[in-house]
């Protein structure tokens, strides 16, 4: 969790940053939140981590997830609702560290949230999921999100989609798929990226 100190650095409407041995900035984990809900799976880490990041099989699960489409590396679209409401919403990836965790926040101004999901070995050899979220709606719906009942409700619904997870992948046994990329800051990180450009024109030779 952050210190006292590290409030200077903290990043805005993002989790908290921390400089590790390596110069690396990382995010920590979110220092204010509405909602921390804790779920433990009978699968190893990597099982767990790599079946969350296959987003477009939510629906499969999830009770209130319709559709997810992904626009880009660190981009997708998700549709969520009950019954016949529908609400559509871009989801940004800002932070992701395979096998540990994952920061995203949600391209809309009203409303909009930002949250986080731990990956962290439980001594049986499964997995403990912790997800937070940070409700920062604008205008009348800030009022509504303010109130200890829609904090609870929210809370409720977390953790029942984390309990869907739960029996989704004990269920397969293995993941369906995975993406094992790093983001830092909204952008996957490259183990080889590309040299610079020279601005001098290079002629084919031989």
């Amino acid at each position: 969790m952050a210190h006292e100190d590290d409030a200077q650095q903290a990043v805005p409407n993002t989790p908290g940053t921390r400089t590790d041995g390596d110069g690396v900035t990382r995010r920590r984990p979110l220092r204010e939140r509405h909602v921390e809900e804790t779920v433990e799976v009978a699968v190893p880490v990597r099982t767990a981590y790599n079946q969350w990041t296959q987003f477009k099989t939510f629906p499969r699960f999830s009770t209130v997830v319709h559709g997810v489409e992904q626009i880009r590396s660190t981009v997708t679209t998700w549709t969520i609702g009950y019954g016949p409401l529908r609400h559509r919403f871009a989801v940004e990836i800002v932070e992701q560290d395979p096998d540990a965790y994952m920061a995203w926040r949600a391209l809309e101004q009203n409303p909009s949230h930002q949250g986080e999901v731990e990956f962290r070995p439980t001594e049986s050899g499964g997995t403990a999921i912790t997800v937070r979220m940070l409700l920062e709606p604008q205008g009348a719906a800030r009022i509504l999100t303010s109130s200890s009942r829609a904090v609870r409700l929210t809370a409720r619904l977390v953790h029942g989609e984390l309990m869907n997870f739960k029996q989704f992948i004990e269920g397969l046994g293995q993941e369906g798929g995975a993406w094992r990329g790093t983001i830092r800051n909204g952008r996957v990180q490259h183990d080889h990226p590309e040299p610079p450009r020279s601005r001098v024109a290079q002629w084919p030779v031989g």
